[in-house]
């Protein structure tokens, strides 16, 4: 019976952790498509390659995964921290100098699993005002398999 539930609680982890990964974009409405799409015309992006020649470069500026706390902590790549697009508007503040006085011209890098998210993180933080965003297009699993800096920190 032990050996039942330790297994059954192994799924559940391992089923925590993998299915975030999963696109979202399998099974959502035209709408959420569309509200990515012009978030994407509305703010300055980079594919893949272009990231990885910044990022041998250490051009980035602040490197943020925007996935969820416990994707980041599954692997991420090195030298991001981890601000969810759930909590960004009211997160990034201590890492621009502060509410009072933040550097609205810091460079900032963004990206996710898919580049969904960082697209729609990335527009929040060009309406509230920063002007140095930048979102990366692409999937992280493509990072990953291309065999790039990936892992735990």
């Amino acid at each position: 019976m032990k050996t039942r539930t330790a297994l059954v609680a192994i799924l559940l982890v391992c089923t925590v952790i993998l299915i975030p990964e999963v696109s979202y974009s399998a099974d959502v409405p035209s709408s959420v498509t569309k509200l990515v799409s012009d978030a994407k015309k509305a703010i300055k992006t980079v594919n893949m390659d272009e990231f990885k020649n910044l990022y041998d470069k250490k051009a980035l500026g602040i490197l943020i995964d925007v996935r969820d706390p416990n994707e980041y902590a599954s692997g991420h790549i090195p030298g991001a921290i981890n601000i969810s697009r759930g909590r960004i508007e009211f997160d990034i503040w201590k890492r621009v100098g502060g509410s009072q006085n933040p550097d609205m011209e810091t460079k900032m890098m963004l990206y996710c699993g898919s580049g969904g998210r960082c697209a729609l993180a990335a527009k929040s933080l060009t309406d509230l005002g920063f002007s140095n965003v930048t979102a990366v297009e692409m999937k992280l699993a493509d990072w990953k398999k291309a065999g790039y800096p990936f892992g735990k920190q």
